[in-house]
């Protein structure tokens, strides 16, 4: 795997040897480590995905702290979005693991230049098949702006089924927005019609 995701001699250097451990169509997940600080905190000042995602864009240095706090904490796994060429395209995750209960959400956030291209489909295809077969999951939660069409459709797209609204759960540009809540259940998935990632 390390040779299909390797580029060594671009910018992508740092992913050159990086160890993809979980692989889907078109993407592979690859663990965030402290090297990728500037890589998704470029990605995060994006305004668009500042906006969709709800986050404030925050200092280097503050990424960095966030990367080495959550590499520390067991109910969350952060990975980067590769390409078979290496090139990083997003970050996803699973935070909030529960165990116990069997629970967690998903996070996605896809580089500007990388979008529509099914990119999001698949490393979310990758990211929920980890879960329900390398982790004892049964329930996966995502929460997005009503408005925010292209996230909705990669959710419905994964089957991930569309729970209800949050009203006014949240505050943006002045104004508050609704959020969509989805989830999906193990009985769910395994229903679906798709390869899994370890196919790919």
């Amino acid at each position: 795997m390390t040779e299909e995701t390797g580029i060594a001699g671009t910018e992508h250097d740092a992913e050159a040897e990086r160890e993809v451990s979980w692989r889907a169509k078109s993407v592979g997940l690859a663990a965030v480590d402290m090297d990728d600080a500037e890589l998704l905190h470029g990605w995060r000042s994006d305004p668009v995905s500042a906006y969709e995602i709800g986050i404030w864009p925050r200092s280097l240095t503050a990424m960095r702290e966030r990367i080495e706090r959550d590499s520390d904490d067991d109910d969350r796994d952060d990975f980067l979005v590769l390409l078979p060429d290496g090139t990083p395209v997003g970050h996803t995750a699973l935070s909030g693991q529960d165990i116990v209960n069997g629970t967690a959400e998903v996070e996605l956030m896809l580089a500007a230049q990388h979008r529509g291209h099914g990119h999001g489909t698949d490393a979310l295809d990758a990211l929920v098949d980890l879960a329900f077969d390398e982790l004892p999951l049964y329930r996966l939660t995502a929460e997005t702006h009503t408005s925010n069409a292209p996230a909705l459709a990669v959710l419905a797209k994964s089957g991930f089924v569309h729970e209800g609204i949050s009203r006014a759960a949240c505050l943006r540009r002045g104004r508050r927005h609704d959020l969509a809540v989805f989830s999906l259940l193990r009985p769910e998935r395994e229903e679906l019609n798709r390869p899994r990632a370890w196919d790919a």
